[in-house]
Order: C-alpha cells, then sequence, then structure tokens
C-alpha cells in the first residue's frame, strides 16, 4: 500500500507529508496522525499504517521539521521542541482537521502529549509508544549544555557531512538499532537518507539535530501538558529491551485516562520490530477497544 505525498505548511518552512487514505470516505472512521521519533521519518510507519487503513482510518504521516524530506532550518537557524509542537498546529489547521487521533513514538509522543494538552478538545484519543517525556536532567548541567550546543554547532558547520555505502548504512542502523530484522533495515536504509550523487549517501536528518539544545526539555514541562489530556490514552512499552524511566509509573499517572501496554521484547523501535502487535494495540485504542482497559502480550 503505496501512500500519496505532499507538502504542507509549517511554521515557516514546508513539511513533507505521508498520507493514506482510508479507501471509503463515506464510513471514515476517522482522521489519525502519526508522529515518529528522534532520527527518523514519516516512512517509519509503513508497516503499521495499512492495518489502520483497513479499519477505516485515514492515516497522516509528516517529517518533522529537519528530517526526511521535510524542509531544514535555514541558515542561522537552529532546532528548538516548541517548534515542533507549532508545526503540528499549522499542519492540522492547513488539512482541516476537526478532530484526531494522535499517535507518537519516542520524540513524537512528546509532541503529541504537548499538543494535546495544548488543544484538548481536539483531540479523540492518544497512543504513545515510548513517548513519555525526556530522560530528566539536573539544573547543574546548564552551562555544560550551553557549551556542548556552541562547540556542537561550530563542528557542525566546519565538517562537512560524511558518505556512507549503503551497507554503512545498514550496519550503523543495525548497530543503533539491534533485534530489528534485517529486511526492515535495509528497508529504512532506504528511506532514511539521501543519495549524493556518486554512490553514496547522507542521512535525510540536518547534521544540527546531533547537536545538543542550550534549552533543556523538562520533565516537569511535559507533565503539565499530560494533565491536560482528557482523551483516552494508551501507553505501550517495548518490554525489558525498551526505554523506562525511573518515574515511569508517576509519569503514566499524569493523564487522567489512560491505560497501559507491553509487548515483550519489542524494544525501543517496536513499530519496526513488532508492527503487526503495534497496529492490534493501536486499532484496539482506537475503535475496537478492549473491556478491561489493560494489556499485556
Amino acid at each position: 500500500m503505496t501512500p500519496t505525498s505532499r507538502r504542507v505548511r509549517g511554521m515557516g518552512i514546508e513539511l513533507r507529508v505521508l498520507e493514506w487514505p482510508s479507501g471509503r470516505e463515506e464510513e471514515s472512521r476517522g482522521d489519525v496522525v502519526l508522529l515518529h521519533g528522534f532520527m527518523d521519518a514519516a516512512w517509519s510507519w509503513d508497516l503499521v499504517a495499512p492495518a489502520l487503513v483497513h479499519e477505516g482510518f485515514r492515516v497522516i504521516a509528516p517529517d518533522l521539521r529537519g528530517f526526511g524530506e521535510s524542509d531544514r532550518v535555514p541558515a542561522g537557524g537552529y532546532y528548538y521542541f516548541p517548534d515542533y509542537i507549532f508545526d503540528l498546529a499549522e499542519l492540522v489547521d492547513a488539512l482541516g482537521l476537526a478532530k484526531l487521533a494522535l499517535v507518537g513514538h519516542s520524540m513524537g509522543g512528546n509532541v503529541a502529549t504537548m499538543y494535546a494538552g495544548l488543544y484538548p478538545d481536539r483531540i479523540v484519543k492518544l497512543a504513545l509508544l515510548e513517548g513519555l517525556g525526556p530522560p530528566s536532567f539536573g539544573h547543574e548541567l546548564i552551562i555544560e549544555r550551553e557549551l556542548a550546543w556552541i562547540e556542537g554547532v561550530r563542528r557542525i558547520h566546519a565538517k562537512p557531512e560524511k558518505a556512507l555505502t549503503y551497507d554503512e548504512v545498514v550496519r550503523r542502523l543495525s548497530s543503533n538499532h539491534p533485534g530489528v530484522p534485517d529486511d526492515v533495515l535495509r528497508r529504512r536504509a532506504e528511506q532514511l537518507t539521501r543519495p549524493l550523487g556518486d554512490g553514496t549517501y547522507g542521512w535525510a536528518f540536518d547534521p544540527l539535530h546531533r547537536t545538543r539544545s542550550p534549552v533543556a526539555f523538562s520533565v516537569d514541562r511535559w507533565r503539565a501538558h499530560a494533565r491536560r489530556v482528557t482523551a483516552p490514552v494508551l501507553c505501550v512499552g517495548g518490554g525489558t529491551t525498551g526505554f523506562h524511566p525511573e518515574d515511569e509509573q508517576e509519569r503514566v499517572a499524569s493523564f487522567a485516562n489512560v491505560r497501559t501496554a507491553e509487548i515483550s521484547d519489542a524494544g525501543h523501535m517496536m513499530h519496526w520490530t513488532r508492527p503487526a502487535e503495534v497496529a492490534r494495540l493501536l486499532v484496539e485504542h482506537l475503535g475496537l477497544e478492549r473491556p478491561d482497559g489493560h494489556g499485556v502480550l
């Protein structure tokens, strides 16, 4: 199932958006926006979206700014977390989505939570795949962060992007994401890179994303938004090999109406390793809810 691609204006830049139509507009069960994680792109959802489409949902997945085929910030610009939320607000309005379901993985889950906290009346369902806020950072790291930001940006500007062969790309992905099937890694190697014209490849994300932001994204800020979410929330974990902050239960409890599920041994990239299980949980949450309100696979 091949999605259509379009470009939609965000906050001063254009976002590339993939769309999988429901195929039955007169009976569409609603719009679902899927938000990818850090160093990822909209294509990351290609093994999950078809199952949602089969159930009658229209599925929309943007490349967040500076990732995939969306615009990068212009010279002198940088990436700050609220920018992603503003872009999502622009995207939702541009596409005329009065009511929608939001699904986010990792960083995309944080964007989804913060948007849902700002506009609770527009969200009918929220699902987070290990997207429960940032790691905890102490205020004592403020000076270190700012120094690291300056030096990091200088290094990026001084050194050209490294060219990689296709096999090098696959090895890098395999090293960063153990447990992902080889065929999925090779699929992602094509989707998360751009050809440089000489048989080599560069990553599709802006190299500035490799630097450390001078402004820490605090857990308290995330919780302030989570407490305003009124839609039913599903939080999915990837088992023992996933990402679980020490205060995970307290973060989950920030939502007024929440249930949890675990996909054993799926790891953080669960939509790559166990897409069928992820899709099933999402379908249940979006429209075919289980009566027990809690699930463990």
